[in-house]
């Protein structure tokens, strides 16, 4: 018989398409991190390629306290967000990851329907990395149907037979208590985009709900910055902040503007500004009259630490600015304070040319949008003359006249050079 031998081989075959053994096993640590999560026990080459191929969707209890590496959590943030600017987290993609992954589920709260443990669940995972927390929305209970809130109203006999009862808002006071490094704090109670469905019931913050949160509060010691805008915060509701407020040890911002903030709740204030480390407070656009700016006046004559006040878009008027402008003759420590928009006009001006005469810690003042008049403009030029403080002064839609507003802008830009330039002597500017 006749045989043939032949010898067939793959003339594209190498042993070079074989991988090495630690190849082998670094796979299988990737594919089995969730259940054996092997990282501190390799060698630093090793890890870098593990984290380099691990999946940014593993469980955050497996992933949150093993790993450190800042591009994975980058990797984490970027896979899931557009944006991402970690200048405003520390430079840290870590922090930012778990502050943002810990407000989107704030946002998306639905009371007496989310189960509280997507939140306590995720307490021990992130309370060491998040540091601030910006929540724009809160959203209430899902309605219920509309024939039950028939028949209950029908039995209570009364147009408020849901009252507030229906639209408390998730409680924040076992996540906040629960937070030892939370400095930063920036909350607004209303519904993002509710489109058709809007109601108001949607931008209802509760009384309930400010007790919560003001107990909640005070218990987080090392809050530096407080920010509640945008809900509905009147008098009542400010006074019971206030209460829990008192003699913060940290307190050091504090952001009520956009509410329904009037004079006693202004004369609250007054007083946490005494009993607070204050330097920052802004009450823009609210319902602020005389009386309240008085309050606040008081407390500015006698306090040391508040360094701006935002006064904006509120209705002091002269008597509130006057207030205003005599506790400025004695204060030496506020450097900003914004009257914009507050019906002010020459008693006002004439009074606050005294404090630029006197006052040597301010360096920015706004009047705009107010009616202070061409003489009101002239006598705060004359007060300006031979101020060496101030850096801003806007007085844009103030009615002092162009001239005057020329020439004033041409004193606090010689102001603003010589600071820059650390020289604190220049000659006036010369008035026309």
């Amino acid at each position: 018989s006749y045989f043939t031998h032949r010898v067939i081989e793959d003339p594209e075959w190498s042993l070079a398409t074989v991988p090495h053994l630690t190849e082998l096993c670094l796979q299988h640590i990737v594919h089995n991190f969730e259940k054996n999560p092997i990282l501190d026990r390799l060698l630093p080459e090793h890890q870098r390629k593990v984290l380099d191929r691990l999946s940014t969707g593993l469980p955050l209890v497996v992933t949150a306290n093993l790993i450190s590496d800042e591009d994975y959590w980058k990797r984490c943030c970027t896979e899931r967000w557009q944006v991402c600017d970690i200048s405003n987290y520390g430079d840290s993609w870590k922090r930012m990851f778990f502050e943002r992954h810990l407000e989107n589920i704030l946002k998306c709260f639905i009371p007496n329907t989310t189960d509280p443990n997507q939140v306590l669940d995720l307490i021990p995972i992130c309370k060491d990395y998040v540091r601030k927390l910006e929540v724009d929305q809160f959203l209430p209970p899902v309605k219920v149907d509309q024939k039950e809130e028939r028949d209950d109203l029908s039995d209570t006999g009364s147009d408020f037979g849901l009252g507030e009862v229906s639209v408390h808002h998730y409680n924040l006071g076992v996540l906040l208590t629960a937070l030892p490094h939370l400095e930063e704090l920036h909350l607004t109670y209303g519904v993002k985009d509710c489109g058709m469905n809007f109601e108001w019931n949607l931008f209802n913050f509760t009384y309930q709900d400010c007790c919560n949160l003001a107990v909640a509060v005070k218990m987080c010691h090392n809050l530096k910055v407080f920010k509640l805008t945008r809900s509905k915060v009147d008098d009542e509701k400010t006074r019971l902040l206030v209460r829990n407020l008192l003699d913060h040890p940290c307190l050091v911002e504090l952001n009520l503007s956009h509410n329904l903030i009037r004079d006693k709740g202004a004369r609250a204030i007054g007083k946490l500004i005494n009993r607070s480390r204050l330097e920052i407070l802004d009450l823009c656009n609210n319902q602020i009259h005389h009386l309240g700016a008085q309050a606040l006046a008081q407390a500015l004559a006698e306090n040391s630490t508040l360094t701006s006040l935002n006064l904006r878009l509120n209705c002091v008027e002269d008597e509130g600015g006057e207030a205003i402008g005599r506790a400025l003759l004695t204060n030496t420590t506020l450097k900003s304070i914004h009257l914009g928009s507050n019906n002010l006009s020459e008693p006002t001006a004439t009074l606050f040319s005294q404090v630029l005469a006197q006052n040597t810690t301010l360096t920015s003042i706004n009047f705009s949008c107010n009616h202070l008049g061409l003489d009101g403009g002239k006598q705060l030029l004359d007060g300006l003359a031979h101020n060496r403080a101030l850096t801003e002064f806007d007085l844009r839609l103030a009615e002092v006249g162009q001239e005057t507003e020329y020439l004033i802008h041409q004193i606090v830009w010689a102001n603003r050079e010589a600071a820059r330039l650390g020289s604190p002597q220049h000659p006036p500017a010369t008035l026309l």
